[in-house]
């Protein structure tokens, strides 16, 4: 017989020879669990644990906690809602109504999309803004409760930025603000050690939390509107927040308003939430300065809320979330005598088998025979009691419990004859979750001690090669300490992560700022911005590993010097073996290679099953292998960069909000730019390179086709310069820009499908104020002609001088006695009629003797045209200095109309960015915004957060929404507004 029992079964309903699945808590053998255990065994049943069903990637099956946080999120919303209108303040979360009022969970989430459509088209009160949920932990409560949040108009923050953020928002002028914002705290962040030398050491706070201080209270609770807690607490550790706390910061004008404890758990991480509520009346008003509790919205203090049941308020998704899985059990259960014929998931969920622990849980009476020790109360002078000679301490992390590794560990101690001694111990309270013990291990051996501790050691860092990629994820982590003169051997830490290998093509100026995203997935850095955005449960994440391949190794070393995680190899992409072999080992490829390469890399990526990313255009050669890539099962990942990329996905996004609200698209015009900042523009173009001049000319004369009041407008290569439009655009840096059609114009508005629907699709490329005028009249001088010129086939080389002459018509007779300054350039500019404008023709003649055309030194042999004669003079002059910056400046407009509500908005998003200095070393805003982007591309492959195969621009959701939300995590700074 086969019954399902809830969380609260008793050892009094367990009747004898049965077989029971519920959540019984006993295989982390918890003392308060243990009579449980014994009943268990002396009625010789058999128990299957639900907390122990997980899948091949250590994820529980069977699980409520995204339930919980969905609903709790909701019932907030609603509360704060009517706390706010109590305080004045009507807001668009006063529509909302609670979790269980909703037929179904997708009515639920459409309620918050329409009060987030509202609040981003009128926005909030100023007066409560900035408007600050706090999220509390990682784990499935809070990427429900986060899957919420989402649907409104956010930003994500990091909590070092909460206080520049209060300070901003609290000094708006504006009436409204359109937008809420997220910051998700993890320990890190809600305490530090007492020791001002130490920093914060995970496995060391749950080891000794009385080494650490809170300082939540400090750091984050000053900015927060809304606490929502979701972690797991125990009394040994620091409260989140007191009452003491809570007083303080209301003396001190704390914005907070409201606080849902979703984990339940009263009295404790939030003192001062000491009672559960319902339902039907899920808030109760806590008043600091009184310390007093009222069941009302009106009058001082912080509403909060703690009902226990939230699942239930999605009963019906619920139920079926947990019934579809359990019943995929229930016949195999059911059915089965022999346990161990049952699959793998089942088995190793089996903790008691007809009144016998089952072999992976025999560790459990191995630990309750060890006497569990209090640290704190058997300290005697500094020693702790124990039999042996020798002992030292040693702390153990990782998934000890769930994964069985704590039996692998008290076997070795045993099989040694050591002893062990359980002195702490804290459970992981999911599969998710990591578990720490704190062992005292003693020998009577000093040897057999250090015999053991490198036993232990081995498993802690087994060899590279070691075992099956899940064997290498579920790693123990090994700290060892020092009782008196044990003589141990010094700590040695290693965490449970799992490696991915990606291979980065082309070792050029974008690839470092790529690289060291990539190499950083898995450090302490990364963790808070890859959590918030990736939504990752678990506790652990993954090390990535970056190849960096390039035809000559020195580039390959130079760009990964400094950069952990990274090597460098020297690789001829036509090699195709060589390529071949490279690919093999890895799961992803990025190409920052000319686009021309692409496509051969793509097929030797279909053949090996490996996802690509680039940062190119896909082009017709590329989307010829989208079948292949989706018979392959892979992505192959196009135009992630800045120009094409980032453009892509801002406007995708503003386009598709546009779409949901039911508006029309009047115009898009977008404007995009790498262009010196203001410091570093210092020369009459008022421009320098940040990768190949020949490059970016020959771009900027290709022909333009865009549309403008529904006429569609071309402009050929050579007039392109004197089609400059001027624009200046508010609320950005004071300086003039102009803008250059983009040969993509009307493609790109044609591929997001509004070519028919705006009667204006423009793209422009930024430049300063009077850039165009110049290089219009230097394209008409001729020094951008690509033809071979007579006089530099000459084997004498001509000085640039004699260039310049050839090119002015000026006689050079006697050359001595010419004197071609910028007097003499300007007026030959005027008189041939290549400019009509003196001004313009000063400017164009500054800018040639900045270059040094008119220098008396030769021309190099490899220059055999006037455009090569330029571009050589180019990039010696107009380079960027190691102290100089660029920038990078794209802006979008789009028009929208509201047919039915007769009303326009203008949407603008800007990106802004300037070059960054970093040991020593200056990397360009162009690098940067094109190297993001295309490593973001990768990272979302490698985490499955991109599903879709074949060739793939960034212009879905799948894409766009999850690497714009990291971008923005990571640095790149993107700027929405509507008008």
């Amino acid at each position: 017989m086969w019954s399902y029992f809830g969380y609260q079964a008793t050892k009094d309903m367990i009747l004898p020879n049965r077989a029971y699945a519920f959540f019984s808590h006993t295989h982390k053998a918890q003392k308060e669990n243990m009579p449980l255990l014994d009943k268990i065994l002396a009625e010789r049943v058999s128990l299957y644990d639900y907390e122990l069903i997980v899948g091949d990637n250590g994820k529980r099956l069977l699980a409520f906690g995204k339930y919980a946080g969905r609903a709790g999120m909701i019932d907030l919303l609603r509360g704060l809602g009517q706390r706010y209108l109590s305080l004045g303040y009507s807001t668009p979360f006063l529509s909302l109504g609670a979790s269980y009022m909703y037929p179904s969970l997708a009515a639920a989430k459409a309620a918050v999309i329409t009060v987030g459509e509202e609040i981003a088209s009128q926005g909030l009160p100023s007066g409560i803004c900035p408007v600050i949920f706090v999220f509390t932990g990682s784990g499935n409560v809070s990427v429900g409760a986060q899957e919420i949040f989402k649907l409104l108009p956010q930003v994500f923050v990091e909590p070092s930025r909460l206080p520049e953020l209060f300070g901003k928002g609290r000094n708006v002028t504006s009436k409204r603000v359109f937008q809420v914002y997220g910051c998700i705290v993890t320990s890190c962040d809600m305490v530090s050690h007492k020791d001002p030398s130490k920093t914060f050491d995970k496995a060391d706070y749950y080891a000794h939390p009385e080494h650490y201080n809170p300082i939540f209270h400090e750091k984050i609770a000053p900015y927060a509107s809304v606490i929502v807690n979701c972690m797991y607490w125990e009394r040994r550790f620091p409260r989140l927040l007191s009452s003491k706390q809570i007083q303080e910061l209301n003396k001190k004008g704390c914005p907070l308003v409201g606080i849902s404890d979703i984990t339940c758990d009263i009295g404790g991480s939030i003192e001062f939430v000491n009672q559960t509520t319902s339902i039907d009346s899920p808030f109760f008003r806590y008043e600091p300065l009184t310390d007093s509790y009222h069941n009302d919205m009106d009058g001082d203090g912080v509403i909060c809320s703690a009902v226990d049941i939230l699942p239930t308020e999605f009963a019906k998704e619920a139920s079926r979330h947990f019934g579809d899985i359990l019943s995929q059990f229930v016949g195999s259960l059911a059915s089965t005598a022999d346990f161990t014929k049952l699959p793998a998931h089942l088995t190793r969920a089996c903790v008691v088998h007809g009144g016998t622990l089952t072999t992976l849980y025999e560790y459990i009476p191995r630990m309750r025979k060890s006497d569990t020790l209090d640290i704190s109360d058997n300290h005697t002078n500094g020693h702790i009691n124990n039999k042996k000679k020798y002992s030292v301490l040693v702390s153990l992390s990782g998934h000890l419990f769930d994964q069985f590794l704590i039996n692998e560990a008290l076997d070795i101690i045993e099989a040694a004859g050591g002893s062990f001694h359980l002195v702490k111990c804290q459970v992981g309270q999911s599969t998710d979750a990591m578990s720490y013990s704190e062992l005292e291990v003693g020998a009577d051996d000093g040897k057999v001690l250090d015999q053991i501790i490198d036993s232990l050691t081995s498993i802690a860092n087994p060899t590279e090669n070691h075992g099956t990629p899940s064997q290498q994820l579920n790693k123990i982590s090994l700290k060892v300490g020092k009782l008196q003169e044990t003589g141990m051997k010094k700590d040695s830490e290693s965490d449970p992560k799992r490696k991915m290998l990606v291979l980065i093509l082309g070792a050029g100026r974008v690839c470092q700022p790529a690289c060291e995203l990539l190499a950083s997935i898995g450090t302490a850095a990364s963790r808070q911005w890859y959590k918030t955005c990736l939504q990752n449960d678990s506790e652990e994440q993954m090390d990535v590993h970056v190849i960096v391949a390039s035809l000559y190794l020195k580039d390959a070393e130079e760009i990964i010097q400094g950069i952990p995680n990274t090597a460098a190899v020297e690789l001829d992409v036509t090699d195709h073996r060589a390529l071949h072999q490279y690919i093999s080992q890895v799961e992803i490829v990025i190409s920052l290679l000319p686009a021309s390469c692409h496509v051969a890399i793509a097929k030797v990526c279909v053949e090996l099953k490996k996802h690509l990313v680039t940062a190119s255009y896909v082009d017709d050669s590329m989307l010829m292998m989208d079948e292949k890539a989706k018979n392959a099962g892979i992505t192959i990942l196009g135009e992630m960069g800045l120009d094409p990329g980032i453009d892509h996905m801002m406007a995708m996004k503003m386009i598709n909000q546009a779409h949901l609200k039911k508006g029309k698209i009047m115009s898009f015009t977008s404007y995009c730019g790498g262009i010196p900042s203001p410091a570093a523009a210092n020369n009459p173009l008022a421009y320098k390179f940040s990768w190949n001049p020949a490059g970016a000319i020959k771009a900027g004369r290709n022909p333009a086709t865009y549309k403008s009041q529904g006429e569609t407008v071309h402009v050929n290569g050579d007039d392109l310069y004197d089609s400059a439009v001027r624009f200046r655009i508010p609320d950005l840096p004071a300086f003039a820009l102009e803008c250059l059609p983009n040969r993509n114009s009307l493609t790109y508005g044609d591929l997001y499908g509004i070519g028919h629907e705006a009667s204006t699709i423009f793209r422009g490329t930024l430049r300063y104020e009077g850039f165009s005028e110049i290089m219009a009249t230097l394209a008409r001088i001729g020094i951008f002609n690509a033809e071979t010129l007579p006089l530099l086939k000459h084997e004498g080389r001509p000085t640039f001088r004699n260039f310049l002459c050839e090119l002015l018509k000026i006689d050079t007779k006697d050359m001595n006695e010419v004197v071609v300054g910028e007097k003499k350039i300007a007026e030959r500019i005027l008189e041939l009629g290549h400019c009509k404008e003196p001004g313009v023709a000063v400017k164009a003649a500054k800018t040639i003797v900045f270059l040094g055309l008119n220098e008396q030194t030769g021309i190099p042999v490899s220059c055999q045209s006037a455009f090569a004669v330029t571009c050589h003079r180019m990039e010696e002059r107009l380079t960027y200095s190691n102290t100089e910056q660029d920038m990078v400046l794209l802006h979008h407009e789009v028009e929208v109309d509201f047919p039915d509500s007769k009303q326009t908005e203008r949407h603008t998003a800007t990106l802004l960015e300037f070059g960054k200095a970093k040991n020593g070393k200056m990397i360009s805003a162009m690098a940067l915004t094109v190297g993001v982007p295309v490593a973001i591309g990768a990272l979302l492959l490698i985490v499955n957060k991109i599903k879709t195969r074949g060739v793939l621009r960034p212009i879905v959701p799948e894409v766009y929404l999850p690497a714009l939300e990291i971008a923005q995590a990571y640095g790149i700074k993107l700027m929405e507004k509507t008008e």
